[in-house]
């Protein structure tokens, strides 16, 4: 393939980061023009979806690149959601009196990371692209630098995501080293028939590291405090994108790299997942804080999301995409509730803050309600569809037991989002609340529209298209 060739497979990257390097020197002449830089870094991430939805598909770069309906998929689902972030995050910091022309171009740069993480075809575009979204999100999470607990965030986030990335980095030298080749394709070669001790060792190291990406436990210890402590804007956006990101190439690794290794790594999987759903469920019952809450339930989450891909065949990563899709609606739309709920322009982030909300704010009460219930998978919102489709792929592949445990673990975790339900609907408020902000309202009620009651339309157009993409990691 020639270079031209390779470049146009790589268009929507090339927009991101074109778009990014020149916002960032017009944002150093005009550091005051936030809005036109935030309409324009929007524009920019809505081209490259369009890009994504229209390339050619192939590998270029040597294989180091693959464009493909995985990629594609994931593309356009992570540019809009990082579209929406843009005017959630940008008017969020501007009542604050906090003016960063960076926010939008940071915001760029992230999605170009996580566009690389869903088309890498190799360690090495792995590598730069989870590093590449990683640096954006810490740099992020601590923007409004004089917020002590959102400094303190992202310093967290930094110390262990350095952790992480020496474990992802470590694991694939050792596979590199025991495959010959950084290819996803050679490397399949050399697990062909199951992987040798090197191999399963590097293998290993990858995992975990790629675990921490996603807050899949035992290596979810950053994801409450960051939650907690950073912007609530930026932790709708990081609780979305960059965790359908980290999944797909989570699945690419696993399904182009070591499928004829599925019985050894597929224990871990499972593994994992259901460690997280339970983590996720009892310890969120402790919970005060809604947005340490919503951390436990992006863990448990996640979990139910790696069930799916640990049966190991392409219903099972159809369901891992179909569920990450919709998950990503409904935590987005949770934190733009909480973005623009307020009461004496102060944050209301605890569930007693929610007292009364349905006399207040019917309309939010009524989103964040939708969103609750789709989170616990309450049919029919969509919530509950993405579990069927996951515990289907599971029993499927003779997981059945796992499948079981997953939903004991959903029915614990029920009484936080109905105890949280039950104080919006029935409990009494201390307060009136100010009046929220058009961005964050609108986002809300809009994003809960495909929670509910338009989530089967919705439904009719992902999943079908996720069946394809699921198809490109040649387990279908």
């Amino acid at each position: 393939m020639t270079f031209s060739a390779d470049l146009g497979l790589a268009y929507p990257e090339l927009v991101l980061a074109g778009g990014a390097l020149l916002l960032l020197v017009f944002g150093a002449y005009a550091p005051r023009a936030t809005t036109a830089l935030a309409a324009a870094a929007i524009v920019t991430l809505l081209a490259a979806a369009v890009a994504a939805a229209t390339a050619p598909f192939g590998r270029a770069f040597s294989g180091g690149l693959i464009s493909d309906q995985a990629s594609t998929f994931a593309k356009v689902a992570i540019y809009v959601a990082s579209a929406v972030a843009i005017p959630l995050g940008q008017r969020w910091f501007e009542r604050r009196g906090v003016r960063n022309f960076e926010f939008p171009v940071l915001i760029l740069l992230a999605a170009l990371g996580m566009g690389m993480m869903a088309s890498a075809g190799d360690l090495i575009s792995l590598y730069v692209g989870v590093e590449l979204h990683s640096l954006a999100l810490y740099v992020l999470a601590a923007m409004h630098r004089d917020d002590a607990k959102a400094s303190e965030a992202g310093l967290k986030y930094f110390v262990l995501g350095a952790l992480s990335s020496g474990l992802l980095l470590y694991g694939a030298s050792l596979i590199y080293g025991f495959a010959g080749s950084t290819l996803f394709e050679d490397i399949a070669v050399a697990a062909r028939g199951g992987a040798n001790t090197g191999l399963l060792f590097g293998l290993v190291f990858l995992i975990c590291g790629l675990a921490f990406k996603v807050s899949a436990a035992p290596f979810h210890m950053w994801t409450p405090d960051v939650y907690e402590g950073a912007p609530t804007p930026i932790v709708a956006f990081f609780a979305a994108a960059p965790k359908l990101a980290a999944m797909v190439l989570f699945g690419r690794v696993l399904a182009e790299g070591f499928a004829g290794a599925i019985p050894q790594w597929q224990q871990v999987l499972v593994a994992i997942g259901l460690i997280s759903v339970f983590v996720g469920a009892f310890a969120g019952l402790a919970q005060k804080n809604l947005k340490r809450l919503w951390a436990y339930s992006s863990i448990a989450n996640i979990g139910y999301a790696v069930l799916g891909m640990a049966a190991g065949t392409g219903e099972g990563m159809q369901a891992m995409l179909t569920f990450m899709v919709l998950y990503m609606i409904d935590v987005t739309g949770f934190f733009a509730c909480l973005a623009a709920l307020s009461r004496s322009s102060r944050s209301m982030e605890t569930i007693e803050d929610m007292a009364g909300l349905r006399r207040e704010q019917p309309g939010l009460a009524l989103a964040m309600t939708a969103f609750s219930l789709s989170a616990l998978g309450l049919p029919p919102f969509s919530g509950f569809w993405a579990k069927v489709f996951v515990f289907k792929a599971a029993i499927n592949a003779d997981l059945g037991w796992a499948a079981v445990a997953g939903l004991v673990g959903s029915v614990v975790a029920a009484f936080y989002y109905l105890r949280l339900i039950k104080v919006m609907w029935f409990d009494t408020a201390e307060g009136a609340t100010d009046k929220p902000p058009f961005e964050a309202r609108f986002i809300a009620i809009a994003l809960a529209l495909f929670s509910f009651p338009l989530v089967l339309g919705a439904l009719i157009w992902i999943y079908p298209e996720a069946g394809e993409a699921a198809r490109a990691f040649g387990l279908a």
